[in-house]
């Protein structure tokens, strides 16, 4: 009775013959669908931009009769899903080429649409990486590759936005979402606009309000804990090392807390998200001197585009928002 063929890189069991144990070749699991490799990916993306032009399309209209109803400003739809997923889609794909490159699984970006429970309609993207990392040259590249291609976009999408902004005088009682500058967002403010007085708001429009989120979002993924983005960096540069710097990276996202409640659920999620970061297959390989720079230049983005209270909410507004202020008095 003769043995059954089989390549060495198809799954197999083992079998009883009357010769002794013989491999058996096992079905190869299924190829993935159309839906599993794009089908998802696309759905989400155009349910993600339909709802980001509808948060930077809808708006409500004053009659002069009184009422008031619902309007469509659809250029300012469309500049807001412009901006806003160009740097979106520049980040994920970034990660996503680095993948390809070194040869490691990845699926395409996955988007994340929030309407009416976002200020920008979106959650954000993000992509899985469904492999070993082969060393810490990889991770580095792959790690900084999206924050660096989405902060490259940001760029001329802020100069755009910031010339777009307008400047009104300061009401402390206007309605509106008053946002932190980052310091990048405060030089090109500086250089379209000159030195904004006390007396002045700058009321941004859909470009600059994507420019903002991007710069935020930049910010956010360069943080060094764990598996995000600036933790890959990290550890790709410091090995085991990194482990202290990302212990202390979310003890500081705890203390921003007292800037206010924004970042209560931030401060969850890196703590559930781990600090510890997994080994590659090959962590002895040394990074080179070139990406230490590239390290720096990444630390150097990530304080440009940071800020400790991204919206003026402090804590008092807070409690006065769930009817708790009568108790602080």
């Amino acid at each position: 009775m003769g043995t059954p063929r089989f390549e060495p890189d198809v799954p197999f069991d083992l079998y009883r013959s009357p010769l002794g144990w013989a491999p058996l070749p096992l079905p190869l699991p299924p190829a993935p669908t159309a839906w599993q490799r794009w089908g998802r990916n696309v759905l989400l993306f155009v349910l993600t931009a339909v709802s980001v032009f509808l948060t930077g399309a809808l708006l409500s209209v004053d009659l002069p009769d009184g009422r008031t109803v619902v309007g469509l400003d659809v250029w300012s739809g469309l500049r807001l899903v412009a901006g806003l997923l160009g740097i979106l889609f520049a980040h994920e794909m970034g990660h996503y080429v680095a993948c390809r490159l070194y040869g490691v699984d990845a699926t395409l970006p996955f988007f994340l649409p929030a309407p009416f429970i976002s200020m920008v309609g979106t959650l954000g993207a993000f992509i899985r990486i469904r492999s070993r990392i082969p060393n810490r040259r990889a991770l580095f590249d792959i790690g900084v590759a999206g924050p660096l291609a989405g902060f490259a976009v940001c760029l001329p999408i802020l100069l755009l936005g910031i010339r777009e902004a307008r400047l009104v005088p300061t009401d402390p009682k206007a309605d509106g979402i008053f946002l932190g500058e980052p310091l990048l967002f405060q030089w090109v403010e500086r250089l379209v606009h000159g030195a904004v007085p006390d007396t002045m708001t700058l009321v941004l429009g859909p470009l600059g309000l994507a420019a903002w989120f991007g710069l935020f979002v930049t910010a956010l993924n360069l943080i060094p804990i764990g598996q995000l983005d600036g933790g890959h960096v990290t550890y790709a540069l410091l090995g085991d090392r990194a482990q202290l710097v990302s212990r202390i990276g979310s003890w500081v996202c705890v203390a921003l807390v007292y800037f206010g409640p924004n970042w209560i659920l931030w401060a969850i999620l890196v703590r559930v998200l781990g600090r510890r970061h997994p080994t590659t297959l090959d962590d002895a390989e040394p990074v080179g001197r070139a990406r230490v720079w590239v390290g720096l230049l990444s630390l150097v983005v990530f304080v440009v585009c940071f800020v400790p209270n991204p919206i003026i909410w402090s804590w008092r507004d807070f409690f006065d928002a769930i009817g708790l202020s009568r108790f602080l008095h």
